[in-house]
């Protein structure tokens, strides 16, 4: 009696297993796809995937197009998507990557989301040692005098920065005031997936920063390690930088983002 309720446990298990692969695989060629495609993907009998596909659309998670005959994620699959991506604080997804980070390079590495007045710094990590770079939680940093500002200039909508960037601009001459010059380089930004300073905001300091996206492709923060210049070096093709590239990676690999 034993042996047969392990192994009717071990059945469903599987079946559970095999349902979920199949929603993985809708999610991963919606929004629809035929039957044949989808066996395809899942390497598997059309005859067994079409049989999950009953029960799913039973379910409510998977529906069937009528005209077409091809198959897509149904509401319920939808509703718990939704759940799972309000469930998603990138403080809370992003605390034990950037505490990693900081234990790998003993630097101070920050998290910074994109409030009110700007860049806002939300979580600290400092360096232990002697020698650190003091980082205020809640400072607000400027758009184009930091690492961390200009990746989010690079990211956000025109309209979600002009404004920060012409009141920075207005204070005294800028390098980055040509429109021209600032495109460029968020383009440059963009095309690296980071971008470093050196004593650009507090002589002596370099920063290294890169963006963390969500499930929609935006940018939702920006991890930043900073550093004396005499002891960190923020090289974009150094190993901090990669370093960095992997934590990014990974958080935004949490909050739902798929990279092209």
């Amino acid at each position: 009696m034993e042996k047969t309720s392990d192994s009717n446990g071990k059945q469903k298990v599987r079946s559970a297993e095999v349902g979920t692969d199949i929603l993985k695989a809708l999610a991963e060629l919606s929004p629809s796809t035929s039957l044949s495609r989808l066996a395809e993907h899942v390497q598997m009998p059309a005859s067994k995937v079409h049989r999950y596909l009953q029960a799913l659309i039973a379910s409510g998670f998977a529906e069937q197009n009528t005209a077409t005959n091809h198959y897509g994620l149904g509401r319920e699959a939808l509703r718990v998507g939704l759940a799972a991506l309000n469930s998603m604080d990138v403080l809370k997804v992003a605390a034990l990557p950037l505490a990693e980070l900081r234990d790998e390079l003993n630097e101070t590495c920050f998290l910074a989301v994109w409030g009110n007045q700007g860049a806002t710094v939300v979580h600290i990590e400092p360096a232990v040692r002697a020698v650190t770079v003091v980082t205020q939680l809640g400072s607000v940093l400027p758009l184009l005098s930091s690492s961390t500002g200009l990746v989010f200039g690079a990211y956000l909508p025109h309209r979600e920065t002009a404004e920060l960037r012409e009141q920075e601009i207005a204070v005294g001459a800028h390098p980055l005031a040509d429109e021209k010059a600032y495109a460029v380089l968020c383009e440059q930004i963009r095309e690296r997936g980071l971008h470093h300073v050196h004593g650009l905001l507090m002589p002596g300091v370099d920063a290294l920063s890169a963006p963390v996206f969500n499930a929609l492709g935006q940018i939702a923060a920006v991890l930043t390690i900073v550093g004396p210049t005499s002891l960190f070096h923020a090289d974009e093709n150094g190993p901090a930088a990669q370093r960095l590239l992997a934590a990014t990676r990974a958080v935004s690999w949490r909050m739902g983002y798929q990279s092209a």
